[in-house]
């Protein structure tokens, strides 16, 4: 078989978009594979609140980690893939984590394909996953930085690997990477084959997109102390609560981005109040709230926001009631703001409890 170039740059996008194996993810990451979801080709982006698509992303995909990663495809006969394209790879990175809402990317995924609750599924590996904790970890993880972006071409110049390396060792949190996928094509033309290589990886810092568990409470606050040491003693704090007031603490099974969340039993059934993350946020399960007794009330989860929203530095809108909401957890590094909280999750113990 022989090297053939591509006949198109959208023959490239397309293949990638029909076969997103294509990006690698077993080279990525050879102890957790990444698997891919597309959200969308040529996803629109602003650059200004409420304003119109300003770019359009080739690709935007999603891992398994909920981690948003922007794909640019280039072929190596265009010559902006030496430089011009590592300028506009970082607006699209600096302008994603700002203008796009999770919401639109959603709807955006849902709307392109009908099988989009299985294609989940198939990313998760979990018919129990939570579609809304999902896409509540896309939200977080945009707002965090956490991203990847990959140039792909058919051949990856030496120019474009050096800054790739270079960008991948500064970006923490977020991965750049670039993806050389060749062709080859026999001399009758009846059987193609790609063979795609990762280019110009580096070893991430400690706590960045490369991190591992298991994770239980060491690990947990060794990691939250790399990425947020300033939420290490507000989650101390409130993991002490759950010790003594929650069923049981569960740990999450992120390979990257650790979690933990008490549940609090009652009358057969498992309340999942809180959620708090390696990140520092914390997120509030409104969403799962919503469904089980006590809470399943709208007037009474309205009642919950208002108790949080009095905390000094909160502020969660109304419509997030149905949803699951983050706050950083700096906020409550207060002791004033630290004995509000835990004061509402008292509360909200005592009101399961009475139900």
């Amino acid at each position: 078989m022989k090297e053939q170039e591509y006949a198109s740059e959208d023959l490239l996008q397309k293949l990638l978009a029909d076969y997103p194996n294509l990006l690698a993810g077993d080279q990525i990451d050879a102890t957790e594979p990444r698997r891919w979801l597309l959200v969308s080709r040529e996803m629109s982006l602003a650059s200004e609140e409420d304003g119109s698509g300003r770019w359009s992303v080739d690709h935007l995909f999603l891992d398994q980690d909920a981690i948003p990663t922007i794909v640019e495809v280039k072929r190596s006969t265009d010559t902006r893939i030496r430089r011009e394209v590592v300028g506009q790879m970082l607006d699209y990175a600096a302008n994603a984590v700002v203008y796009w809402p999770v919401d639109r990317l959603r709807a955006q995924f849902e709307t392109s394909r009908k099988d989009y609750e299985q294609a989940l599924i198939e990313l998760l590996e979990d018919t129990e996953a939570s579609p809304e904790e999902f896409w509540q970890r896309v939200k977080t993880n945009l707002q965090a930085g956490k991203v990847r972006l990959i140039f792909v071409s058919d051949e990856i110049p030496t120019e474009l690997r050096r800054i790739v390396e270079f960008l991948n060792q500064q970006m923490d949190p977020a991965e750049v990477l670039a993806v050389e996928i060749k062709q080859y094509v026999s001399p009758d033309s009846n059987l193609k084959t790609l063979v795609p290589r990762i280019i110009g990886q580096t070893v991430k810092k400690p706590g960045g997109i490369g991190t591992r568990g298991p994770w239980d409470e060491e690990s947990f606050f060794e990691e939250l102390e790399v990425q947020a040491p300033e939420a290490v003693k507000p989650a101390r704090e409130i993991f002490g609560w759950a010790e003594s007031k929650a069923s049981r603490i569960v740990w999450g099974k992120g390979k990257q981005y650790e979690t933990f969340f008490p549940t609090l039993g009652h009358k057969g059934t498992e309340h999942k109040l809180i959620q708090v993350w390696t990140d520092g946020s914390l997120t509030i399960w409104f969403g799962d709230m919503r469904t089980k007794p006590a809470f399943n009330d709208e007037l009474k989860r309205l009642e919950f926001l208002r108790r949080l929203n009095e905390i000094p530095g909160v502020t969660i809108p109304d419509k997030a009631i149905d949803k699951y909401p983050s706050i950083s957890l700096s906020t409550l590094n207060s002791e004033i703001a630290l004995k509000q909280f835990l004061e509402v999750l008292n509360w909200f113990v005592q009101e399961v409890r009475e139900s």
